[in-house]
């Protein structure tokens, strides 16, 4: 028997030896109560891993990771844990600096949605604004002014701030 959403190991009823079982549920526990991975999409185990470190195993797993392609793998000092990870599950991405969503078929890396961005409780990104278009004509040109507008509009629409 198994929880639901980690696959954590239950004790049951009468059951000899709780504490393996118990010990189990807490060593896999670590690893997903605050997830950090070394790093993500490797098909190989590592030579010399360290306890407590975990990885995101790849597409094709090779050695002790085959068949557990997508899940995370971590070194105990018993040998490889392997977990299975569930729609939503974050983890901190320590070789890449960036956040690594599982969305129920495959990690999505370093893309955080939302709604917009507060910083201090000030909204400073938001959804995209349409597209502003380049100023053009006009009666006065003044040119330097309007090559920092075109600079300005360019960058927004580099951050993905406008449409271009």
């Amino acid at each position: 028997m198994y929880t639901d959403r980690y696959r954590l190991p239950l004790l049951y009823a009468g059951q000899a030896q709780k504490e393996v079982t118990f010990n189990e549920a807490l060593t896999r526990l670590d690893f997903l109560a605050n997830p950090a991975v070394v790093a993500m999409a490797i098909d190989a185990p590592p030579v010399d891993p360290v306890v407590g470190q975990c990885w995101i195993v790849g597409v094709a797993p090779s050695g002790s990771w085959i068949g557990h392609a997508g899940e995370l793998a971590g070194w105990t000092e018993g040998g490889w844990r392997f977990m299975a990870p569930s729609i939503g599950l974050s983890v901190w991405v320590m070789n890449e600096g960036w956040w690594a969503r599982f969305d129920g078929e495959i990690w999505l890396e370093g893309d955080i949605p939302a709604q917009s961005i507060t910083i201090e409780g000030d909204q400073v990104v938001a959804a995209r604004q349409p597209s502003i278009h380049n100023p053009i004509g006009g009666g006065t040109i003044d040119i330097e002014a309007r090559e920092k507008l075109i600079q300005i509009l360019d960058a927004l629409r580099a951050h993905g701030l406008i449409a271009s």
